[in-house]
């Protein structure tokens, strides 16, 4: 028994270190656990999302992701083996228990609607394996996931979340998550933070910097996902619906709210935040600790890439869902783990 204890405590200390790349909270909001949180929107006469084979996260990852994911990739190997063994061994079981006691496992006969938003956005985003789906009762909006492709992937998403966002929304939400996990940022930010540690006692103000342009690279993960999500449901205004929702929308009013309105609100933000020096100093502190961007500047940026020259090309890369035989398999769903 004192053996069982020791490792549950000692994988409770290691689940922070995985879960920094997607676990987030709104800005400067007081929120239940930190989680992935991004918005997405009803839909008008959206285009289909199209089957692209063979994508690979780099083909959608944000710049300042892709180069450093890869950096780390290529100089820290050894340490990413180290961590996938130490997440395998010590983490892994005790998310599982955790998720399959106090959650409601989704599948085809378990909420089948939300199996197969898992199962489209999974074959969309070229995920072989899907990972395990859990609904978990919570009064926060919030999804979830532990990024990294190990023996039971997972995405978890609340109840809350459910009730204030579309079908389309949902799926857009399921699809940011599956970015993560595809990007594996867990993995790689975990690799960050055990890198950068020493520098804490040896050099505070070199640690302060590195620590900084950590959180630039999580936030530019984030917008990373949210173009996964946009690959998944084909409909810019409904990824950007969630963001929207998850700032400032309910149940009542979740129709009459407007996307476009919402976007614009960044120019108004822009043109007080470069007024004076005031305005600026308030937008450094607004963004110096945070994980995610600015939900305003999220949208935009969103609008930016689905306008892209860099999306269109991806796009004509592949054909509609449904169309042709070759390279369209569905992932296969996790086999139940029998202990």
């Amino acid at each position: 028994w004192a053996k069982v204890k020791a490792m549950t405590a000692t994988a409770a200390s290691l689940l922070p270190l995985f879960a920094t790349a997607h676990v987030t909270t709104r800005p400067n909001l007081p929120i239940a656990p930190r989680v992935s949180q991004f918005i997405s929107m009803q839909s008008v006469a959206a285009p289909e999302p199209t089957l692209i084979p063979g994508l690979s996260a780099s083909d959608f990852q944000h710049p300042e992701d892709k180069r450093a994911s890869q950096l780390l990739k290529t100089f820290f190997a050894p340490v990413e083996l180290a961590l996938r063994g130490a997440f395998s061994a010590l983490v892994e079981d005790a998310l599982f228990m955790d998720n399959i006691a106090s959650g409601v496992l989704v599948g085809p006969r378990q909420l089948p609607e939300l199996h197969q938003a898992l199962l489209r956005s999974c074959k969309l985003l070229s995920i072989e394996t899907a990972p395990d789906l859990y609904i978990r009762q919570s009064p926060y909006p919030n999804a979830y996931t532990v990024a990294v492709q190990g023996r039971r992937p997972f995405v978890v998403v609340t109840t809350s979340l459910l009730d204030l966002l579309s079908p389309t929304e949902v799926q857009a939400v399921i699809a940011h998550e599956l970015g993560h996990l595809k990007c594996e940022h867990s993995l790689a930010i975990a690799m960050a933070n055990l890198v950068l540690s020493p520098l804490a006692s040896v050099s505070p103000v070199a640690d302060a910097a590195l620590q900084s342009r950590l959180l630039r690279w999580q936030r530019a993960a984030e917008l990373s996902c949210d173009r996964a999500a946009l690959l998944a449901v084909g409909d810019v205004r409904a990824v950007q619906a969630v963001t929207m929702k998850l700032c400032g929308g309910s149940k009542a009013y979740g129709k009459s709210m407007d996307v476009e309105a919402f976007v614009e609100q960044a120019a108004q933000y822009d043109e007080v935040a470069d007024g004076s020096r005031l305005g600026r100093l308030v937008r450094q502190s607004q963004q110096r600790e945070a994980t995610h961007p600015l939900p305003i500047y999220r949208v935009r940026e969103l609008q930016r890439y689905s306008d892209s020259g860099e999306y269109a090309t991806l796009r004509a890369r592949g054909r509609p869902l449904g169309e042709g035989t070759g390279g369209g398999a569905a992932p296969v769903a996790p086999q139940p783990v029998v202990a």
